[in-house]
């Protein structure tokens, strides 16, 4: 078996140039995903988290993107792609789960359709065995009436339903690599949590890598067997979901798990929240992008850039009073 990652993200930079000042969205990226492994990406809205996973199809606009570093999937340069190469990668190799389904995809055919021409745009197949595998597909994420359903076009499709197709229509080639961008964010409660039991259960069948996208570190939880926390585009703690869990370094983090229900929480007490606005992504601060946010933070955290630092094998932090931040770990309800 291939012991090497299936992606390697090395100092990935990408800068929007099209605004008055360029927007300097992601800011360093190193990471690795192991091939079979799930990895949940997650921070606040434009923290850079999506704009990562798209650079990893190249779907940012070419004129006003400038991307830097090394992106690798499968031991394939995906900025040295041409127009041809990255037809034939996205899909095949690599694939999207879309965080809203009605606007990814196409209104004017049915869901069926959009499938089966997925399969033939990737493989030599009759029209009839790409829709029998649509078929399958449907059943699989176990959308009801499969047959009928094939035949729906997007409207017509529940929300629930239609990330089910959008799930199916992203696993239609046998992709090795999914890429989930904050798919449940826009189901109720119920819904999120049968889509994600569907998620992991699918990866571990399947044997699907997965970079999974979210602002909900419980939906993290549920899915990842490791998670990377970004803040201004950078990533500030990594490490395998348990320990991060158990023992957050990075006052982000702590900030992030202090914020959500917990079994100490007496009926009437409010949630922790994190005070103050992310910094301008156009403007980024000399040091500690979230020293202005941070209770921590030192006159060092807002002149000097945090390393990151090896906590234990696997965990790492970028944080300048990680020793501060420990026993602030210590001291959160479990």
């Amino acid at each position: 078996m291939d012991a090497s990652p299936i992606v390697e993200l090395r100092d990935l930079h990408v800068t929007f140039t099209g605004a008055r000042r360029p927007v300097q969205a992601v800011n360093g990226v190193s990471l690795q995903v192991q091939r079979g492994q799930v990895l949940a990406l997650i921070g606040e809205s434009g923290s850079g988290k999506s704009v990562t996973l798209r650079t990893l199809l190249r779907l940012h606009p070419e004129r006003r993107t400038r991307i830097e570093g090394t992106v690798r999937v499968a031991g394939h340069d995906v900025l040295a792609m041409s127009p041809a190469q990255l037809a034939d990668y996205r899909g095949k190799l690599a694939s999207m789960i879309f965080q809203e389904p009605l606007l990814a995809l196409d209104p004017v055919y049915s869901v069926g359709a959009q499938i089966v021409e997925a399969i033939r745009r990737h493989e030599k197949v009759s029209v009839a065995d790409a829709r029998q595998r649509a078929l399958e597909l449907f059943e699989r994420v176990r959308i009801p009436s499969a047959q009928r359903r094939l035949a729906a076009y997007p409207h017509e499709m529940s929300g629930g339903m239609r990330q089910r197709a959008m799930i199916a229509l992203a696993l239609a080639c046998r992709p090795q690599l999914l890429l989930a961008d904050e798919p449940t964010t826009a189901l109720d409660a119920t819904v999120q949590i049968q889509i994600l039991l569907l998620l992991r259960e699918l990866q571990r069948d399947l044997g699907l890598s997965v970079i999974f996208v979210t602002h909900d570190i419980g939906a993290a939880v549920e899915v990842a067997d490791r998670i990377a926390v970004m803040y201004a585009g950078r990533i500030v703690e990594e490490g395998s979901a348990r320990e991060l869990i158990r023992a957050p370094r990075h006052p982000y983090t702590i900030a992030l798990l202090a914020g959500r229900a917990h079994g100490s929480l007496v009926r009437g007490q409010r949630l922790e929240t994190i005070g103050g606005a992310p910094p301008d992504l156009s403007a980024l601060p000399a040091g500690c992008a979230f020293a202005e946010r941070c209770s921590r933070a030192a006159a060092e955290c807002r002149s000097v850039q945090p390393e990151p630092v090896e906590l234990s094998p696997g965990h790492r932090a970028r944080c300048l009073r990680l020793d501060i931040a420990a026993a602030a770990a210590a001291a959160m309800p479990s």
